[in-house]
């Protein structure tokens, strides 16, 4: 597929302003110019770039679009969160972006200032920045290709206990990792359709609490 079909087919799926499209168009092109050096995604999705990692991005924004203070865990190059932050239209909002990889944490601080994004680079480790994370009213939590789900509330738990969101993009393989995840946790989930993977799903997460062992009981 060519670089423009890409886009066009992934602005099909999830459709943008073209203020928001400008600004991913500068993304795209800042992720190309670095990749050549610092190797920030698979190199065998860069020729999809649009599919595979900003619409894969889009549709979480486009199913919260309201959120105003949002972390973001893993952010790796960016996806989900530089793209969601690409959206939003005001500067009253804070993406967090949490990524100990420094290098990737070089070009999210780039790209965020290039683009003008209200954004927040955490240069560590989820556990190292909650401290920080937990000041800020977070309402939203999302990650992407990072761990398993109940691995992820284990990172989340401070932020999901005090009422946010979780919203993570999940392969085939989620029934077996909620089902993993319920030996540990209780929570109340949703899955939403991928729209750029028919076999993914968004897995939403709310109201979680530590499941309880005999010995505490």
């Amino acid at each position: 597929m060519s670089a423009s079909a890409d886009k066009l087919q992934a602005l099909a799926l999830c459709p943008v302003s073209r203020e928001t499209e400008q600004r991913l168009d500068r993304l795209v092109d800042l992720l190309r110019r670095w990749q050549t050096i610092k190797n920030l995604v698979g190199p065998r999705t860069l020729d999809e770039v649009w599919m595979r990692h900003i619409a894969d991005s889009l549709q979480l924004a486009s199913l919260r679009p309201d959120i105003r203070r949002w972390a973001d865990f893993g952010s790796g190059a960016g996806f989900p969160g530089l793209v969601v932050a690409s959206t939003w239209t005001d500067q009253d909002r804070e993406m967090h972006l949490v990524e100990s990889n420094g290098r990737k944490a070089a070009f999210l601080r780039e790209a965020a200032r290039a683009l003008g994004l209200s954004v927040i680079v955490h240069d560590c480790r989820v556990d190292e920045a909650m401290p920080v994370l937990l000041t800020r009213d977070i309402e939203l939590v999302s990650a992407r290709a990072l761990s398993s789900l109940d691995q992820l509330i284990e990172m989340a738990e401070p932020l999901l206990k005090k009422g946010a969101e979780g919203l993570f993009l999940k392969g085939q393989d989620v029934d077996n990792e909620l089902t993993k995840a319920t030996k540990c946790w209780i929570f109340r989930a949703s899955l939403l359709p991928s729209k750029t993977d028919l076999a993914g799903r968004i897995v939403s997460l709310t109201q979680v609490a530590r499941v309880e062992s005999e010995q505490e009981l």
